[in-house]
């Protein structure tokens, strides 16, 4: 068993959380009991995930997207119901959200980095002013489909291809969820091949013009892989279980 106040500071300072402008509170966004024995990590604070963690028997939750964000929001509808579970179950919530894209251990990005073989050259892809994607570069090229094929098993995805680049992949850039907006740089960075999430209809026209490959393997499959790897760390920093709960979407 651990202390909440502990926790959160750990989280806090591991994760870089003040440094990050982001349209996410990041941070604790709803306080449960102070003692935690076992912590879910999940990609975002929905109903079913909430439900599964109270089930689990979970004493808080990390997740990658939380419930508050820029715009106020009014205690009513599917927002109250999320956050009367967790406060009637005492559950705690820890959101994360740019934060965990940029970490260079257990981000979202260095983690797909790390999945598909590639090597961290450096990083780019700014958002408030901080580089939150990775640029990266396999040691002998390698087939786009074999990419494609060791992303879809990895994250448990079908993943989108616009193979308008090289068949053979040197360089990569890759920033998770919804970031198609930042194709155009990964083309000026060089890259061959560009790993994102969600797709856009722009980025079909983008890419065929700007002759790059473009991998869509979901929003939700790409920054599944930052909480995984957090989950993993944190019964080596805490006297708590760790447990990942998968609520998977297709988006």
């Amino acid at each position: 068993m651990d202390h909440l106040p502990r926790i959160v500071d750990h989280l806090d300072d591991f994760l870089r959380i003040g440094e990050f402008p982001d349209a996410s509170q990041n941070g604790l966004q709803v306080s449960g009991r102070d003692a935690v024995r076992r912590i879910a990590t999940m990609v975002d604070a929905s109903r079913a995930g909430i439900e599964a963690a109270i089930e689990a028997k979970a004493d808080m939750i990390v997740v990658h997207h939380g419930l508050l964000w820029s715009k106020p929001v009014t205690l009513t509808g599917i927002f109250y119901e999320r956050v009367r579970l967790l406060v009637e179950n005492k559950v705690s919530l820890y959101a994360a959200h740019l934060p965990l894209d940029a970490h260079p251990e257990t981000g979202n990005n260095i983690q797909l980095l790390q999945l598909v073989g590639a090597q961290l050259t450096g990083w780019y892809a700014e958002w408030g002013g901080k580089p939150i994607g990775c640029l990266g570069k396999f040691d002998r090229p390698r087939p786009l489909a074999h990419i494609i094929e060791v992303l879809d098993e990895g994250l448990g995805t079908q993943t989108k291809v616009l193979d308008y680049g090289p068949d053979e992949i040197t360089t990569v850039g890759i920033v998770s969820g919804a970031a198609s907006e930042a194709l155009f740089e990964t083309k000026r960075r060089g890259a061959d091949l560009f790993i994102t999430g969600e797709p856009r209809l722009n980025a079909v026209h983008e890419a065929r013009e700007l002759e790059i490959n473009v991998a869509f393997s979901g929003h939700y499959a790409t920054e599944s892989t930052g909480v995984k790897a957090l989950s993993k760390r944190l019964p080596s920093w805490f006297d708590v279980e760790a447990l990942y709960i998968d609520v998977p979407c297709d988006v």
